[in-house]
């Protein structure tokens, strides 16, 4: 197996280069690979004279989660969705939350195997009506993703993708074009962030977040995890909220949530909820419509309002759904007011059950 270990799914997006290595070319890092080597997302690598997906097929673990979970708040609410993700990332964060899983570096821990078709059978006999690629970024095992989505379509199933947006243009729009809606971490607004804490960069996930308005109908949620001292200011909060009212439009849900200590920043503090509602309350006033805190038990900062009326329109308690104001349409039952999203004319009643599910063969 020319000394990569697990599966060897041939991949796409990759090209030749001059002295004799291939260069992948999903994601703006470019990796260029002699023989043998992986890229730095360590599922994408070089056997042979081709690039080839060592996770396809595999997974490290399934479980049906509330939507909500995601976060995705305007995406058929209260809604039972089956999650799964495999190894590896190709951003680097020190203050990574799912760390044990985009950090892994051993295949032997994908325990749990599935082709597509499995994956979307599961779905429908689960009852959900999505399937989400999260845990760990999507774009890096994008084969293994597309055909799950093209698999789920086929049976009515929608797709979820909870993505940094780290990825390069012609493979982010065959991904995108097989995704029904997305969360899609804005992790900081500054490129020192990025450099230093995600050794990535911020304008290709800004162009993600561009494309995804301008050139597709996904819809989209934005998440922004606060870490005290770190990308918290007033003034980045600002200046982020801004830019997405500008660039993006006010309709485009933003979720502030909370950092606890992980990974390679255990030493940091958690973000105090009053950093939350601040960094709320400067968003909103940039006439962003759905402006969310998470991580904590906000009840107000966790519900959805009525931008004309001010009308609950989904109240939420954690993941479970305390009060439904929307219409069989989709606008606010008081004053008529169309709500951005995709709603239905009842919410879903999943909760905020979590379920495991194992796939053996």
């Amino acid at each position: 197996m020319d000394g990569i270990e697990g599966s060897q799914f041939p991949a796409r997006y990759w090209h030749r280069i001059e002295d004799g290595r291939i260069q992948c070319d999903v994601c703006p890092r470019f990796c260029k690979l002699h023989e043998g080597q992986r890229g730095l997302c360590f599922v994408r690598a070089r056997s042979g004279d081709a690039m080839v997906l060592t996770t396809y097929g595999r997974s490290s673990g399934f479980c049906v989660d509330p939507v909500e979970k995601k976060p995705l708040n305007h995406f058929l609410p209260g809604t039972p969705i089956l999650s799964f993700g495999t190894a590896g990332c190709n951003l680097t964060c020190k203050f990574c939350q799912n760390w044990d899983i985009s950090k892994a570096r051993e295949t032997d821990r994908l325990n749990d195997q599935a082709e597509p078709a499995m994956i979307a059978a599961a779905a429908q006999q689960l009852g959900c009506r999505s399937v989400a690629f999260t845990y760990n970024d999507p774009v890096i095992f994008l084969e293994y993703a597309v055909d799950t989505a093209k698999a789920c379509h086929a049976v009515g199933v929608k797709t979820i993708a909870v993505t940094a947006g780290y990825v390069a243009g012609e493979a982010r729009e065959e991904f995108f074009s097989h995704m029904d809606a997305a969360n899609v971490d804005l992790k900081g607004f500054t490129e020192d962030f990025y450099h230093r804490l995600c050794g990535s960069h911020l304008d290709a996930v800004l162009d993600t977040l561009v494309y995804l308005k301008r050139e597709t109908k996904v819809w989209f949620e934005i998440t922004t995890l606060l870490i005290p001292g770190e990308n918290d200011s007033p003034e980045e909060i600002d200046a982020m909220s801004r830019w997405i009212a500008q660039e993006l439009g006010p309709d485009v849900p933003l979720h502030f949530t909370a950092f606890h200590p992980d990974w390679k920043m255990r030493d940091t503090p958690a973000t105090p909820a009053e950093t939350l509602q601040r960094s709320r309350a400067i968003a909103k006033s940039h006439g962003l419509r759905y402006v969310y805190t998470g991580n904590v038990h906000d009840l107000e900062g966790g519900s959805t309002w009525c931008s004309n009326c001010g009308n609950l329109l989904i109240g939420r308690d954690w993941y479970e759904l305390k009060g439904w104001g929307l219409d069989a349409e989709g606008a606010c039952a008081k004053c008529g007011t169309t709500t951005a999203g995709h709603f239905e004319a009842r919410p879903g009643t999943w909760g905020r059950k979590r379920q495991p599910v194992a796939f053996r063969r």
